[in-house]
């Protein structure tokens, strides 16, 4: 859990649309707006660097400072760049301390599982329900010498105090099977080629080598030929 707040002092925002949100950008800002126990959205901007900082930890609580008055707010949704290392626009939503709030929480896996086995993360994160001043960071699935077959469910999952879980108890977060080896493998493509239809066609060298063969079984039958004859 944290309880650390980071304060980004803001500016109001007067001006909209595509081109001046370019502008906010340009000037090293990140356009925003921020809503929520019925007030009136509230459009701002944001210190670019400082933010894209703070950012870098979801479901981090922000203090923001609008003409000297402080607010606090989780960022809801960050719309990032798709490219280039930029955040383009963050939606707000206003929070109050001791109130309680629904939040994603990532899920770390650590340790190594049972030998020949696989690990797959069908759940990357966990919707959580906790004061928005004392949120989690993450959650950790340990999954140390577990063999294949474990399933480890939402329930399972050990939540740091004042964490409730709001994902469904039964949703699958970790799976352990057994892995696959090789031959297995190139059985099974095989059979899904055989059953889509598709066939290879045979490469230059497979070509070649069945030629070879041709050649050396006709070069075999000739002298079995010859052989026959001079009996």
């Amino acid at each position: 859990m944290s309880n650390d707040t980071v304060k980004l002092t803001a500016e109001a925002r007067t001006q909209f649309g595509k081109g001046a949100a370019r502008k906010i950008r340009r000037d090293h800002k990140i356009p925003a707006v921020m809503y929520g126990h019925g007030a009136e959205p509230v459009h701002i901007t944001l210190p670019g660097h400082d933010a894209m900082m703070a950012l870098k930890n979801p479901n981090a609580l922000l203090t923001i400072v609008l003409d000297g008055d402080e607010q606090m707010a989780l960022a809801k949704d960050v719309q990032r760049d798709p490219i280039k290392p930029v955040i383009e626009h963050v939606d707000l939503v206003i929070v109050r301390k001791g109130e309680k709030v629904v939040v994603d929480v990532p899920v770390h896996v650590e340790g190594e599982a049972g030998p020949e086995t696989v690990v797959t993360v069908d759940h990357s994160t966990l919707q959580v329900e906790a004061e928005a001043t004392n949120l989690p960071e993450s959650v950790t699935v340990s999954v140390e010498g577990l063999e294949a077959g474990t399933q480890i469910l939402a329930g399972a999952v050990e939540l740091p105090a004042g964490a409730t879980l709001v994902t469904d108890a039964e949703a699958l977060v970790v799976n352990i099977t057994q892995q696959i080896s090789e031959e297995a493998l190139e059985a099974e493509l095989a059979e899904a080629e055989a059953e889509a239809g598709i066939e290879h066609e045979e490469s230059d060298a497979e070509t070649a080598e069945g030629a070879e063969g041709a050649a050396a079984e006709g070069e075999a039958a000739e002298g079995d030929a010859e052989t026959s004859e001079n009996a």
